[in-house]
């Protein structure tokens, strides 16, 4: 298996793309394109980073290649955030409202100090039971009503001596909430269109199967792990409908 196995690409209408990034060692990154409605991995890259030029040059190929993009689900990533915004016009992009759960809760650790801190935990983790518009308003509104009652707390500000300058005393929580609030205009989109996956819980369970299957096979060069990963994706790909010889 020394000949490196070709991807094609399935020209199709309103596909829902879940994008996200897997590293490995020796600093090799796989970022998958993976079309959530028939399990197809559109496009992949290997590369030792998520970088704007690269996400961008993979975004404009799929385009050109016939891929009529209706939504993307992703983490947030700043550099994939920007490559949509300049590529992608007018598609639907729904932030993964389990990596926003899963980071407030690290901020926030398992037992917050301050009332504010385990009032929002607990708003936070009620955020994947949100299944109809009703219940997004609901959370919305406890949202806005603890804003309203911990906002001097979240902005408060203490004055460090050894530089001089003002920063947020509670930077943990209020780092929690201006995540949920940047993140809030992109994070209901699968309630309107029940083909847009919520979370990219999908492709991390890929990624999982992968990096199992990889650990059998220790001591590969870095060169051999990636064609590894080719081969990987190809067979993949070869049992999803979307797959066809070219």
């Amino acid at each position: 298996m020394s000949d490196q196995p070709v991807l094609s690409v399935f020209p199709s209408e309103k596909v829902n793309l879940l994008i996200d990034g897997t590293y490995f060692n020796n600093d090799l990154c796989l970022v998958l394109y993976r079309d959530n409605t028939i399990k197809f991995t559109q496009l992949y890259r290997l590369t030792d980073g998520e970088w704007y030029e690269e996400m961008k040059e993979d975004l404009e190929n799929l385009i050109k290649l016939g891929v009529n993009i209706e939504s993307i689900t992703c983490d947030g990533h700043k550099s994939l955030l920007k490559a949509i915004k300049k590529v992608c016009k007018g598609v639907t992009v729904q932030r993964c409202i389990i990596h926003i759960q899963r980071m407030c809760r690290i901020w926030l650790s398992a037992k917050p100090k301050s009332e504010a801190g385990i009032e929002l935990r607990r708003i936070i983790s009620k955020l994947h039971l949100v299944k109809t518009p009703n219940d997004r308003d609901y959370w919305i509104v406890s949202m806005v009503r603890w804003y309203e009652k911990h906002e001097s707390f979240i902005n408060a500000k203490s004055f460090n001596q050894e530089t001089g300058r003002y920063w947020y005393t509670h930077k943990m929580v209020r780092r929690s909430f201006s995540v949920i609030r940047k993140a809030l205009p992109d994070m209901f989109h699968y309630l309107d269109n029940p083909m847009i996956p919520k979370s990219t819980n999908g492709l991390e369970s890929f990624f999982g199967h992968l990096k199992g299957n990889l650990n059998v096979h220790r001591g590969l060069s870095k060169e051999h792990r990636k064609n590894f990963i080719r081969w990987y994706l190809y067979f993949n790909n070869s049992s999803s409908p979307g797959f066809f010889k070219p």
